[in-house]
C-alpha cells in the first residue's frame, strides 16, 4: 500500500507491473469475471469521511467526555450544600488545671485527666467570592478542550482516508484501462489469426499478441490484490465492510480559493486554550477573596462545655466564621506569572501551526499547478499516439510490420493514457488535500 500511495503522490507513472509469482496464476479465473460486474456497490469520498468520523474508535470519547463533564459539574455544585462531619476523640493528659483549696467555701474538683468527646459538625458556605461558579466554568472549558482535541485527531484522519480513497480510485481507473487495452488486443489477435490462417501473416505474430494479453492478465492480478489490501484498510478505518466489487465515485470539487479563511479545528483548540488560561487567572483571583461560613456543633462528652463539670454532658454551639488568607508568600502572584507564560506558549504554538499550514498549502498549490501543466501535455500526446497506433494497425494487417512493433506503439498509447489518468487523480487528490489542509472542504458535488 505504501508503494502505491508513494506512486500516486510523488512518483511519475510507469507502465507495467512487477512479475507475479506463479502461484498467483490460478487467480486468472477470478480475473475473467472482474470485467463483468453488473450490480455494483458504490461509495463516495464524502461517505467515507462521514463514516470515519462516526465509527473510528476515537469518536467514542465525545460522549464519554460529555458524561464526565456532567459528573464533574454535579460534584462541584455539591460544595454549595452543608457539610456534615462526625468526630470523636479520647485523650489522656499528664496535667490539668486545678484550684488548690477552697473558693468561697466551695470545693472545686479538678478536671479528669482522661477526657472523651463526640461531635457532629455542620458547615454551610455563605460567601465564597464566586469561586464555585469559576470552578464550574474552568471544568467546562477543560472538557471543551478535550472534546476539541478529539475533533483535531478525527480531522487528521481525513488525509489518511483521502490517500486510501484516491489510491483505490487510481487502481479502479487502471483496471478500466486494462479492460479497454485487453479488448483492443483481443480484436487485433482475431485479425492476426485470420491472416495466419490464410497465410498472409506469420504465426509468431499471433504469439506476440497472446503473450501481451497474458501480461495484461498478470497486471490485472496485481491490481486485484492491491485493491483487496487497500479495501481492507479503508473498511477498517470507516467501520464498514467494502466488497471487492465496490465502485468508487470520482469526487468533483470547486476550484481552490487560496485566500479563504481557515476553519481548521486546531485554531478553535488554540482559542479554547487561551480561554482556559484566562479562566485559571480568574480562579486564582477568586481564591484570594475571603470566605464566610456558618457552623453548628452538637456533641456529647466528658467534660462538656462546662470544664468544671466532670460528668458526661451534651452540648451545642453555633456561629459564623471568616477565613481569609491575607499573606501567601507571593504564591498567587507567581502562579499568575506562570499563567501569562502559558498564554504566550499557546500563542507561539498557534503561530507555528499557521506557518506550517501555509507552507503546506503553498506546496499543494504548486503540485496542482504542475498537474495542470502535465495534463495539457498528456492531452496533446494521446491523439498523436492514437494516430500512430491506427497506422500501425493497418500496417500489421498488411504484414508491413511485426506484432512486436505494433505492441510497442500500442503500449506507448496506453502508457500515455495511464499518465493522463494518474495526473488527473493527483490533481484531484491535491485539490481536496488543499481544502482539507485549509479547513474549507465540506462536501464534493458528484
Amino acid at each position: 500500500m505504501k508503494q502505491l500511495i508513494d506512486t500516486l503522490i510523488n512518483n511519475p507513472w510507469k507502465p507495467g507491473f512487477p512479475n507475479t509469482n506463479k502461484r498467483l496464476l490460478p487467480l486468472m479465473v477470478l480475473l475473467s469475471f472482474s470485467f463483468m460486474v453488473q450490480a455494483q456497490e458504490t461509495i463516495s469520498l464524502d461517505e467515507c469521511l462521514r463514516l470515519v468520523q462516526i465509527n473510528y474508535p476515537l469518536a467514542k470519547q465525545t460522549s464519554l467526555l460529555s458524561e464526565q463533564l456532567e459528573l464533574d459539574i454535579d460534584a462541584t455544585k455539591k460544595d454549595r450544600l452543608p457539610k456534615l462531619d462526625l468526630n470523636g476523640q479520647a485523650t489522656y493528659q499528664t496535667e490539668v488545671t486545678s484550684l488548690d483549696g477552697q473558693l468561697m467555701n466551695i470545693t472545686i474538683d479538678p478536671p479528669n485527666k482522661d477526657q472523651y468527646r463526640t461531635t457532629l459538625d455542620a458547615n454551610q458556605l455563605i460567601y465564597h467570592g464566586g469561586l464555585i461558579n469559576a470552578s464550574i466554568k474552568a471544568k467546562e472549558t477543560k472538557a471543551a478542550i478535550e472534546q476539541q482535541q478529539v475533533e483535531v485527531s478525527l480531522y487528521a484522519l481525513k488525509k489518511r482516508v483521502n490517500h486510501l480513497y484516491f489510491s483505490l480510485l487510481l487502481l479502479q481507473e487502471n483496471q478500466d484501462l486494462l479492460q479497454a487495452k485487453e479488448s483492443q488486443l483481443t480484436t487485433r489477435l482475431e485479425e492476426v489469426k485470420s491472416g495466419v490462417k490464410y497465410g498472409t501473416l506469420l504465426s509468431s505474430s499471433a504469439d506476440a499478441l497472446e503473450v501481451e494479453l497474458i501480461k495484461i492478465q498478470q497486471q490485472n492480478t496485481e491490481l486485484v490484490l492491491s485493491k483487496l489490501d487497500l479495501l481492507q484498510q479503508l473498511s477498517l478505518m470507516i467501520g464498514t465492510d467494502l466488497q471487492q466489487q465496490v465502485e468508487l465515485q470520482r469526487p468533483a470539487v470547486a476550484p481552490v480559493v487560496p485566500d479563504q479563511i481557515s476553519k481548521r479545528p486546531e485554531l478553535q483548540l488554540f482559542e479554547l486554550q487561551k480561554s482556559q488560561v484566562d479562566q485559571s487567572s480568574d480562579l486564582l483571583a477568586k481564591s484570594k477573596l475571603p470566605k464566610i461560613s456558618a457552623f453548628a456543633q452538637g456533641g456529647y462528652g466528658n467534660p462538656g462545655l462546662n470544664m468544671l463539670d466532670n460528668t458526661f454532658n451534651s452540648f451545642f454551639m453555633t456561629g459564623v466564621k471568616l477565613n481569609w488568607n491575607v499573606f501567601d508568600w507571593n504564591k498567587n502572584r507567581k502562579e499568575r506569572q506562570s499563567l501569562q507564560i502559558e498564554q504566550n506558549i499557546v500563542e507561539s504554538q498557534k503561530e507555528t501551526f499557521e506557518l506550517n499550514n501555509d507552507m503546506e498549502l503553498v506546496n499543494l498549490q504548486s503540485e496542482i499547478d504542475k498537474m495542470e501543466e502535465l495534463i495539457q501535455y498528456d492531452e496533446q500526446i494521446i491523439p498523436r499516439f492514437e494516430k500512430m497506433v491506427k497506422t500501425a494497425e493497418s500496417q500489421l494487417k498488411n504484414g508491413v510490420i511485426t506484432s512486436s512493433a505494433y505492441i510497442t506503439e500500442f503500449t506507448n498509447l496506453y502508457e500515455a493514457k495511464s499518465n493522463l489518468a494518474l495526473h488527473k487523480i493527483q490533481k484531484l487528490l491535491n485539490q481536496i488535500q488543499y481544502q482539507i489542509t485549509q479547513g474549507t472542504y465540506e462536501k464534493s458535488s458528484n
